[in-house]
C-alpha cells in the first residue's frame, strides 16, 4: 500500500488549474493551425489567424487563454493500492482555491444556482473519481468555460433512430449553437449508459486528443461522419461561416438498456483545455 500525503494532491490540482488555462493543448492547437491553413473563406481565415495569436500569447505571456476560466472539472483514477492520507475531495478543493486565487483566474461558481452568490474561489469542483489497478493517482484538470457547456444537450432518443438519430441529434446541437460557443468547436459525443452516463461519457469524450482514432473502426467511421456533418453546416469561426465549424469530434459509447439510445453532445469552444499529472 502506497501512501500520499493529501498536500500533494492539493499542490498538483493546483499547478494544474494555472497550466491548463495558459496554455493549449497541443494537439488542439495543431488541430486550430492546421484548419486556418485549409480555410478558403477569408474572414473566416483571418477569425483562424487571431485565435492562433491568442493562443501563442497566453503561452508566451503566461496569461489566461480566454477570461472564461471555467468551473474545474476533476477527473481522477486512484490507484487501488494508494492510502491518501487526509481528504480527497478537500484536497482537490483547496487545490482549485489556491489556483484559482493566487493564478489570477477569474472565479466563476456561485454557492447556490438560484440565489447565484459567488463562492469566492471558485470552488466547489465536480470531481469524477474511478477506481483503478495501481498505486498512483492520475489527475486531470478540465476547466470548461460556460458559453460552450450552455450549448450542450441530451436526448433519451428511441432505439428504432439508430444511428441515423445519432447524426441528426448532433447536427441539430450544432446548428442550435451557431456562434455561441465560440467555434470552431471540438464535440465530445456519448452515446449509451443511462441519463447521467451519457452525460459523463460525453464529457470525457473531450478529453481524447483529437490525434487519435477511435480504436473501434465502427466508431472512428462515425466520428469522421460527425465531423463532416458539424462543418457542412457552414457556422465557421465565430459565426462568420466558412467550412471550419468543428475542429474534431470523439465518441465514447457504453452498453444501456434494450429501451433507449441514450445520446449526449458536450459542446466545447477552441480552447478545449485540459492537463493532466500523475502522482
Amino acid at each position: 500500500m502506497r501512501e500520499i500525503d493529501a498536500k500533494l494532491i492539493t499542490d498538483t490540482v493546483a499547478r494544474l488549474c494555472v497550466e491548463a488555462n495558459r496554455n493549449l493543448p497541443g494537439d488542439v492547437a495543431c488541430a486550430l493551425e492546421k484548419a486556418a491553413g485549409e480555410e478558403t473563406f477569408a474572414p473566416a481565415k483571418d477569425l483562424l489567424d487571431i485565435l492562433i495569436r491568442n493562443k501563442d500569447i497566453a503561452r508566451e505571456e503566461q496569461m489566461p487563454i480566454c477570461q472564461d476560466t471555467g468551473m474545474a472539472i476533476i477527473f481522477a483514477e486512484i490507484g487501488q493500492e494508494v492510502h491518501i492520507l487526509g481528504d480527497f475531495t478537500e484536497a482537490v478543493n483547496k487545490g482549485v482555491s489556491i489556483g484559482y486565487t493566487e493564478g489570477l483566474l477569474r472565479k466563476s461558481v456561485v454557492r447556490d444556482p438560484l440565489r447565484r452568490v459567488n463562492t469566492g474561489d471558485n470552488t466547489p469542483a465536480v470531481i469524477h473519481t474511478t477506481l483503478v489497478p495501481g498505486d498512483k493517482i492520475t489527475i486531470t484538470v478540465a476547466p470548461k468555460g460556460f458559453g460552450s457547456e450552455n450549448m450542450s444537450r441530451l436526448a433519451m432518443l428511441p432505439p428504432a433512430k439508430g444511428i441515423e438519430g445519432v447524426k441528426a441529434f448532433v447536427r441539430e446541437t450544432v446548428q442550435l449553437a451557431g456562434a455561441n460557443p465560440c467555434p470552431p468547436m471540438v464535440l465530445g459525443v456519448g452515446i449509451g449508459a443511462d441519463f447521467e452516463g451519457v452525460a459523463e461519457l460525453a464529457k470525457r469524450a473531450l478529453m481524447v486528443p483529437l490525434t487519435e482514432q477511435n480504436p473501434d473502426p465502427f466508431y472512428a467511421e462515425l466520428e469522421q461522419a460527425l465531423l463532416e456533418i458539424a462543418n457542412e453546416t457552414g457556422v465557421g469561426p465565430q459565426g462568420l461561416g466558412g467550412k471550419t465549424t468543428c475542429l474534431g469530434v470523439h465518441v465514447l459509447a457504453a452498453p444501456t438498456h434494450i429501451a433507449s439510445l441514450p445520446v449526449a453532445v458536450n459542446v466545447s469552444c477552441h480552447v478545449t483545455r485540459h492537463q493532466t499529472a500523475v502522482i
